[in-house]
């Protein structure tokens, strides 16, 4: 069988999102923040006599031409991506090139994707070489479903990191494990990939870093898992082994994850991250309401001082980023002034608020159905624009919706306005604790990332300048250890600082249109395909995921 020529493309993500980071990467000049870690763990597991290009959309655009020499196209991603994986699959059949399409969205909503030759649906590792056979056969389209939950994740491959190109990135991803053994009802991580964390061996993950480390990569890496600490027994038995391979190379990589507030609660745990040099911890804390956690199914948030396990959090060198939703059947009228202040007691300067969404598969989505309060195409985003921030509430409402808006716009501007923002910053160097946090030899951009912060912070962005000076001269007097943390907070408000304002005015128009989010998105967005329906009950969507 002759060698294939195969594109791999990566979607673009919707413009005006939390999580793009846009002017943050312009400032440390980079294109995007993360790499494409799912698509390039694909290629690894393509036959090696094939030949892979990979185009990342995000960061470089895609030429008609480019498809010109494509045996196939490979693509697909998330929710937030589905628009742009859309138009792939139009693209490439006007072109004449086959396309497939897998990942969590088309895993999740299948029949949203019909128009792809081929859909692959599942952990890839459990149906790739099916797909595989068929191509190589001559098999012109087809659907491919793995079985939930039955990768072993010790066999993954090593990701093909040498497909990308490591200038256009913030930071590179990495994966350990997969699953989450909590309930939460708005999740559908537990839908997609169990509740019985599975997890790589200590060797296999030492492995990826070192040709990580090998390629030239330096600095940030992210533990993509959705909970690291999932599985506690083999964490603890990896992050040892990890902090003497770093000492080792003189650490030249420094992690953030994704974790449980329960972290809080393991102090060998918290020590064993500290060692194995994780700087930043992204947390699910949705809200200060103790029975909203308690009927959301987030039990691993209540019965705790929530300020004081983040506190403790920061104690052991780890700034966290906090997420937070807006909109659960429980809230009461200033719900989310509770919330405020405790993200102002906690410290929290990086704060994701989004509005509550019905995702696929999931026990909400269930739930809604049941009650007939699940709105027709939930889980369409057919819109081009805008995330969680400004896109959400797909069922209807307890509490009145321009309320839930209102409450959300509110949140959301008073958080990010500069004060607030850089007081909670220096509150945190209170507790940040960075002594024994290792950045290696000096990375080659750092003076030119950080003379390109200093001039936007200070003279792009003027209304900032006397908050970042007050900022940077409290941490040098009171914690000068946390510098580069703080460094960069300061950068991401370059993003976040703007980006709230856009959601928040956005928030207000939708309010004064009388419409939510999400129903004027859908009714001013393109139809789907030809043919394409939502599903007649959410039971009929497979739930499981690459």
């Amino acid at each position: 069988m002759a060698a294939r020529n195969v594109l791999l493309v990566y979607p673009r993500f919707t413009p005006g999102s939390f999580w793009n980071y846009r002017t943050t990467c312009e400032v440390i000049g980079k294109r995007c923040p993360a790499a494409p870690l799912g698509l390039i763990t694909v290629a690894a597991l393509l036959p090696a006599d094939w030949r892979l290009r990979l185009v990342d959309r995000n960061a470089e655009e895609l030429a008609p031409s480019d498809l010109d020499g494509a045996d196939l196209v490979m693509t697909g991603g998330m929710m937030s991506q589905q628009r742009d994986t859309l138009d792939l699959i139009a693209l490439c059949r006007a072109h004449g090139a086959p396309v497939a399409v897998g990942g969590p969205d088309a895993t999740s909503s299948p029949h949203l994707y019909q128009d792809a030759d081929f859909v692959v649906t599942g952990e890839a590792e459990g149906i790739i070489g099916e797909f595989v056979a068929a191509v190589e056969r001559g098999q012109r389209s087809g659907f491919f479903a793995a079985e939930k939950y039955t990768v072993d994740v010790g066999h993954s491959p090593i990701p093909r990191f040498d497909l990308l190109n490591f200038d256009h990135y913030l930071q590179i991803g990495v994966q350990f494990s997969r699953g989450c053994p909590f309930t939460c009802e708005f999740c559908d991580i537990i839908e997609l990939y169990g509740r019985v964390p599975r997890t790589k061996s200590a060797d296999q993950m030492l492995a990826e870093l070192e040709v990580l480390y090998r390629l030239g990569w330096r600095g940030h890496v992210d533990f993509v898992d959705d909970n690291l600490i999932g599985n506690k027994k083999a964490i603890k038995a990896f992050l040892p082994l990890l902090a003497t391979w770093l000492a080792g190379k003189d650490y030249p990589f420094e992690f953030s994850t994704e974790a449980s507030v329960n972290l809080a609660d393991d102090d060998e745990l918290l020590r064993l991250m500290r060692a194995a040099n994780f700087f930043v911890v992204f947390c699910g804390i949705e809200s200060a309401d103790a029975e909203t956690l308690a009927a959301t199914r987030k039990r691993q948030n209540t019965r705790r001082d929530l300020a004081d396990s983040i506190h403790r959090i920061h104690a052991a060198g780890m700034f966290v980023m906090g997420g937070f939703i807006v909109g659960f059947d429980t809230e009461k009228p200033g719900a989310v002034a509770a919330t405020a202040d405790l993200i102002e007691r906690a410290a929290l300067p990086v704060c994701m608020v989004g509005l509550l969404s019905a995702l696929p598969n999931t026990q909400l989505a269930r739930r809604l159905q049941r009650e007939g309060r699940l709105h027709r195409n939930f889980e369409v985003m057919v819109s081009g624009e805008g995330d969680h921030c400004s896109v959400g509430l797909n069922f209807d409402t307890v509490r009145p919706r321009p309320d839930i808006l209102r409450d959300c716009a509110w949140l959301i501007r008073e958080l990010y306005r500069p004060e607030r923002f850089f007081g909670r910053v220096r509150r945190l160097l209170r507790w940040l604790d960075c002594r024994g946090h290792r950045i290696g030899n000096p990375f080659p951009n750092d003076m030119y990332s950080l003379a390109r912060l200093v001039w936007w912070a200070m003279v792009i962005r003027a209304d900032m300048r006397r908050e970042v000076w007050k900022t940077v001269a409290v941490c040098l007097v009171r914690n000068p250890t946390a510098l580069h943390s703080v460094l960069r907070m300061i950068a991401l408000y370059l993003h976040f600082g703007p980006f709230a304002r856009y959601a928040a005015d956005g928030l207000d128009a939708h309010i004064a249109a009388g419409a939510s989010p999400w129903q004027r998105h859908h009714a001013a967005a393109r139809a789907l395909p030809d043919g394409v329906a939502a599903p007649a009950s959410a039971h009929a969507v497979p739930a499981v995921r690459p």
